[in-house]
């Protein structure tokens, strides 16, 4: 089974930086559509980024120009480079694989196609 495991969280001040990542390991089918979703307490789960097998990337509107995801195949790593965080980022943050390019299109819509999620990994912004 494939495990994925999220680091890189804790508490950052608004106007700062943090960077995420997510490593996969185990055997599973290609990753077509790797993506970033991120809930807050009593807020439905939503899609944050994502980024294709051909590197091709999508972002939330709140987070677009802020954020930055990128992966590294080589060493099955998926990142998300957090700057400017805002206090309304903060959220537990879950990455998760789906095998359909398509679901990176809108993964919020395609919850359901990504079958692997990590445990989360929760990021503070005060």
């Amino acid at each position: 089974d494939v495990q994925l495991v999220e680091s890189g969280g804790g508490t950052a001040q608004a106007g700062g930086s943090l960077r995420l990542s997510c490593v996969a390991s185990g055997y599973t089918y290609s990753k077509y559509c790797m993506a970033w979703f991120r809930q807050a307490p009593g807020r439905v789960r939503e899609g944050v980024a994502a980024i294709d097998s051909g590197g091709g990337t999508s972002y939330a509107d709140s987070v677009k120009g802020r954020f930055t995801i990128s992966k590294d195949n080589a060493k099955n790593t998926l990142s998300l480079q957090m700057n400017s965080p805002k206090p309304e980022d903060t959220a537990m943050y879950y990455c998760a694989t789906s095998q359909w390019v398509g679901s990176c299109r809108d993964p919020d819509r395609r919850s359901g196609d990504f079958g692997y999620w990590g445990q989360g990994t929760q990021v503070t912004v005060s």
